[in-house]
């Protein structure tokens, strides 16, 4: 059932929606979200994502756990905001999961260029999976992020993509769920997906 949204909302001060373009009409969307809920814009469509549900995020703390003991000096971020070049417009998004040098995001700013990033991770939902497996890895290419690691817990596999060139990346590897997944430069270690 929609939440019902509060008369004031749109009273007086709010700007007139009427012939608002994709990133105001994303901003609004994005300052009006209950906490927990992510809004993202991938290739000019504003997607509004709820707030995962405990499988989901035992599968990104588990990711980060592994990660954190591969190599301290990395971050591990969740909630981290990136805007990626897109072919018109800017996209933005909020991985499950991103990967960094510590201290690559310690500023006030709510979305972060992806210089620093090494690597992004996707879980994907039931709401989310076709983004997750198109939009983003085009978004992620496109941006030159290193490693893209798709958990696709619908289709039972890890996709671990590499070598970003134009919008797509030059090497995928699939492997079921429940084996060992290595990674490579630059985080370069085997990822063990039994637990997940």
């Amino acid at each position: 059932m929609p939440l019902p949204v509060p008369d004031h909302v749109f009273s007086e001060g709010m700007p007139d929606r009427e012939g608002a373009s994709v990133q105001e009409a994303f901003e609004l969307f994005s300052a009006l979200a209950p906490k927990g809920w992510r809004v993202e814009l991938i290739e000019g469509a504003i997607c509004v994502v709820p707030p995962a549900h405990g499988e989901h995020e035992e599968i990104v703390s588990e990711l980060n756990g592994q990660v954190r003991d591969h190599d301290k000096r990395v971050g591990r971020y969740t909630g981290i905001g990136l805007s990626l070049p897109g072919t018109t417009d800017d996209i933005r998004v909020i991985p499950d999961l991103v990967i960094a040098p510590k201290g690559s995001f310690d500023d006030q700013q709510e979305w972060h260029a992806p210089d620093a990033v090494l690597l992004v991770a996707e879980v994907t939902s039931s709401s989310t999976a076709s983004r997750d497996r198109v939009q983003k890895i085009r978004a992620y290419a496109r941006a030159g992020i290193p490693l893209y690691l798709l958990i696709d817990r619908e289709a039972g596999e890890a996709v671990v993509c590499s070598g970003p060139a134009g919008d797509d990346f030059d090497h995928k590897s699939i492997h079921k769920l429940g084996t060992i997944v290595p990674l490579p430069h630059p985080l370069g270690f085997d990822l063990d997906t039994g637990a997940f």
